[in-house]
Formats: C-alpha cells, structure tokens, sequence
C-alpha cells in the first residue's frame, strides 16, 4: 500500500531576494533548519505567471529571471505546521498545498528481500 504524504509546491523568481540571499534559497535552508522530509529548488526553463511576463534563458543562455519551483515533500501534519513560516517568505509568488501517495524511494533491498520470500510461501 503507498504511503500517504503531502507536497508543497513554492513558485517564485530567480532574481527574487531574502535580504542579500535568493529567496529559493533562503526557503529551502529554512526548511531544513524547521525539519521537513526534503525539499528541492528546480530552475525552469521558461515560463509565465499571474503577471503573464515570459520568464526565460536571457543572453548567452544565462537567465535574466527564470522561474523557480521548491517542491517540499512530508506529512500533511509537518507541512501545515511549517507553513506559516514559509508564508512569511514569499511576498510575492504561487503557494500550493496537494495530498498525494508516496510509492517508494528506489530499491530497499530488505524489502525486496522480504517481498520474494512472500512471493515463495
């Protein structure tokens, strides 16, 4: 059976700030320091929100302001709890909450192990 989890999903800019920090950045340290499962910052490629500005590669491929997603992973009870804080942070940017199920993490050879001598009973 999967396991239930909850993700949050943070948009904001590259070029956003915390004081003198990227804001991505500054996010995702909090999270670690509040004690969440993970949490990851992707740079996208391109992309537009509420203000339909085209955020993309600038010159030499180097990004003038590309959109930036944090997802964060754990349980709806953490994420909830830790949400306030988040909230604080981001001024200006896309904040979602999804319940989803986790499937696994990769190959755990215990239970892989303990799946086949099931499958051999």
């Amino acid at each position: 059976m999967f396991e239930p989890v909850s993700v949050l999903l943070i948009f904001v800019n590259e070029a956003d700030l915390w004081f003198d920090a990227p804001l991505y950045e500054a996010i995702v340290k909090r999270l670690r320091e509040l004690g969440v499962a993970g949490a990851t910052a992707q740079a996208g490629l391109i992309g537009f929100g509420h203000h339909h500005l085209v955020h993309e590669k600038g010159l030499f491929g180097m990004a003038a302001d590309r959109p930036v997603t944090i997802t964060v992973v754990d349980t709806e009870e953490r994420i909830l709890e830790v949400l306030p804080s988040i909230r604080g942070l981001v001024r200006e940017g896309l904040v979602l909450f999804l319940r989803a199920e986790r499937i696994g993490l990769g190959t755990d050879v215990t239970t892989s192990q303990e799946a086949e001598r099931g499958r051999d009973a």
